[in-house]
């Protein structure tokens, strides 16, 4: 289905929100937003798209962090996410109003929304994304050689300026840069702890947009019955500031008991390369990685890992690495900033003790 690129503005994000509390990747997706939004030029903004019911108080906390509108979807069919309800609201939403860009939130809920949206939409998707970028001259160089338009009445306008959508690929092997040239919205899902949220600032204020959604319970296939959470806790990697990781070089489930003694003696919380998880040694819940949790800590502690493509794809923007391993070869030692060579059975005591006494 062919479009007309420059009746699409604007780049939106889903305000992913969970029983009346904004998710913590919508804000950073928010601060990225308004980065890729003055990148784009011809005043195009940042605009939250907030659905649920009776969440109204969410609004100006998504202003605060960034937004220059917000689009409100309230019904109370939309109190609980449900596949059917938000994928309805939010496709009418984006054919009235034509984003230029969307962006939503690798979580489960974005995982199963984004791309149900793309294909009522007929537009691409690009998932897990670790970084965008606002490209002009590279887009139109690729449409005057995979198409056939005439590119030259788009140079003036944002709609020549293609979103660069980079992700892992083949197994973290290569980083993939992709493009949407021909549909609209761009989409792309983004992992939680890639992107930076926006200073909060209680003044910023912008435009709301309330939106009437027409929703009947007939639309919606599924029934909530009811949410049980789980019983178990499970560890906080993407809102830590300080993560000590284990991998193979622990040698066994029980090097994980010195991890867990360090961790709550600096405060930190433990996370784990995925030959750990795979070994059985702790619970995925802790895996760090493509395949586990994106993080952006301040301090990054790698002990035992030796720093697969896949395990630095997940952890390589936090502030400070310190990585322990026995092989002064490790390729984690060559994004650390602190490289210890050496047992960690002895030098994570060393350094508990040095703690004690600072």
């Amino acid at each position: 289905m062919s479009v007309t690129l420059t009746d699409y503005k604007d780049v939106w994000v889903f305000a992913e929100q969970r029983e009346g509390k904004i998710m913590s990747v919508a804000l950073e997706l928010l601060g990225e937003g308004h980065r890729l939004s003055r990148d784009l030029g011809d005043g195009a903004k940042v605009c939250a798209v907030l659905a649920g019911n009776q969440v109204d108080h969410l609004v100006d906390e998504l202003f605060h962090y960034g937004a220059d509108m917000v689009y409100y979807i309230s019904h109370p069919l939309l109190d609980r996410y449900t596949t059917d309800g938000y994928t309805k609201v939010l496709t009418e939403a984006v054919k009235q109003y034509k984003p230029e860009v969307m962006l939503l939130g690798a979580t489960h809920i974005g995982r199963d929304l984004a791309p149900r949206i793309a294909a009522r939409l007929d537009t691409g998707l690009t998932a897990d994304c670790t970084r965008l970028d606002i490209d002009t001259e590279g887009y139109i160089a690729y449409l005057q050689k995979n198409t056939t338009m005439d590119v030259e009445p788009l140079r003036a306008h944002a709609a020549d300026k293609g979103l660069k959508q980079t992700r892992p690929a083949f197994g973290g092997n290569v980083m993939a840069t992709i493009l949407c040239p021909n549909t609209r919205p761009q989409m792309a899902t983004v992992r939680a702890g890639v992107m930076k949220k926006m200073d909060i600032d209680t003044c910023r204020t912008g435009e709301v947009v309330n939106i009437r959604a027409e929703l009947s319970e007939s639309d919606i296939r599924v029934k909530v019955l009811d949410v049980v959470k789980e019983a178990k806790e499970l560890v906080s990697l993407t809102d830590a500031e300080i993560i000590v990781s284990g991998g193979r070089g622990l040698g066994n489930q029980s090097g994980f008991d010195l991890l867990h003694k360090f961790a709550d003696k600096i405060g930190g919380v433990v996370g784990a390369s995925r030959a750990a998880v795979d070994a059985g040694w702790i619970d995925p819940s802790h895996q760090v990685g493509q395949t586990g949790t994106t993080v952006k800590p301040k301090i990054y502690f790698a002990c035992g890992i030796s720093g697969a493509i896949q395990h630095l794809a997940g952890m390589q923007n936090a502030d400070c690495i310190i990585a322990i391993n026995k092989d002064p070869e490790a390729p984690i030692f060559e994004i650390a900033n602190y490289a210890i060579v050496g047992d960690l059975f002895k030098v994570i005591p060393e350094l508990m003790a040095q703690w004690d006494q600072a």
